[in-house]
């Protein structure tokens, strides 16, 4: 979706190699993963890790916050969303000139991890940080030992 920016998890298309179940082997219980999107962002459906008053609903990794916020849509209305919604609107604070030649390099397993951080001060400008493509489970760790670090959780 997107130019690659955004990939839905059980989309069916052969660019993205992995699978909804096998993607989310060894994740946290009471959350599905179902989206992910080039910087390390990530998009999870509540089974109950994120409380009982949002069960159903899509939570956001945000790459720039390293921490989980609520979507407030169902899976339904995430994916309306990603199909006619305004996603160029609600990336435009995580998007440089030439982003879309650069994430053409980037595969279904990889994405483009940025140094500093996305969450420092120095990293909110993404087109001055430094851009490299990692393997999707990298990011994926990185992202989750730095929220618990940041939350002070073992």
């Amino acid at each position: 979706m997107d130019g690659g920016w955004l990939r839905i998890l059980g989309s069916g298309r052969p660019a993205l190699n992995r699978t909804l179940m096998g993607w989310n082997q060894g994740k946290p219980a009471g959350m599905l993963l179902i989206a992910d999107d080039v910087l390390g962002g990530f998009y999870a459906l509540n089974g109950g890790a994120f409380g009982a008053e949002s069960l159903g609903k899509v939570f956001y990794f945000a790459p720039d916050a390293f921490r989980w916020e609520p979507t407030e849509k169902t899976y339904s209305e995430f994916l309306r969303f990603c199909f006619s919604g305004d996603l160029q609107g609600y990336y435009r604070r995580l998007r440089w000139k030439g982003w879309q030649q650069e994430i053409n390099k980037v595969t279904g397993g990889q994405e483009i991890a940025c140094y500093p951080f996305l969450f420092t001060k120095e990293g909110k400008n993404v087109g001055k940080t430094k851009r490299g493509v990692v393997p999707i489970a990298e990011l994926w760790s990185v992202g989750q030992e730095r929220q618990r670090q940041l939350e002070g959780t073992p």
